[in-house]
């Protein structure tokens, strides 16, 4: 298996005939670090939290827009679940082949098992492009949100929407 880094995420996409701006910049893991390196005013940034349920045999990628709230409890009741938890950096590792600070909706490619659900905000299918990183939080780049949603669905995961709650 190919493991998408940085570098693999930005072949795939030019392979696919996938538009998209990219931005090298410091390391970055926080919103707060992105406003800083002003990486936010150049469009919509997504946070993400990998997720797992109570008995850790279900794992969630949630995806969602810079200025909302995710409540754990209130999710688990829209998609149908159990307790969350955040998943732990073994796991992290494990299903998505990041570190803390790189988690990315384009970590899903290095699902292997295809096990891991993408929970992206209701709200962004209408937002145009996203600001993610590719596997990496050395860089962001922006896409269109179906765009990602394709790369998603062409790798085998399943993808849920749900709504959450602005900051």
């Amino acid at each position: 298996m190919t493991f998408f880094g940085k570098d693999e995420i930005y072949s795939l996409l030019t392979e696919k005939g996938i538009s998209y701006d990219k931005m090298e910049h410091e390391a970055v893991y926080t919103i707060d670090d992105m406003d800083r390196l002003g990486i936010t005013k150049r469009g919509l940034v997504c946070k993400n939290l990998f997720l797992r349920d109570a008995k850790g045999k279900n794992h969630f990628l949630v995806t969602v827009p810079e200025n909302k709230r995710v409540d754990l409890k209130a999710l688990a009741a829209q998609i149908g679940s159990d307790r969350f938890s955040f998943a732990s950096q073994q796991r992290l590792s494990k299903y998505l082949g990041v570190e803390p600070g790189c988690v990315s909706p384009l970590g899903i490619l290095n699902d292997e098992s295809k096990s891991v659900t993408a929970v992206f905000d209701e709200e962004l299918k209408s937002a145009g492009s996203v600001g993610v990183h590719p596997n990496d939080n050395t860089a962001t780049i922006w896409l269109a949100f179906s765009d990602l949603c394709k790369i998603i669905e062409e790798h085998g995961n399943k993808i849920v929407f749900a709504g959450f709650e602005s900051i």
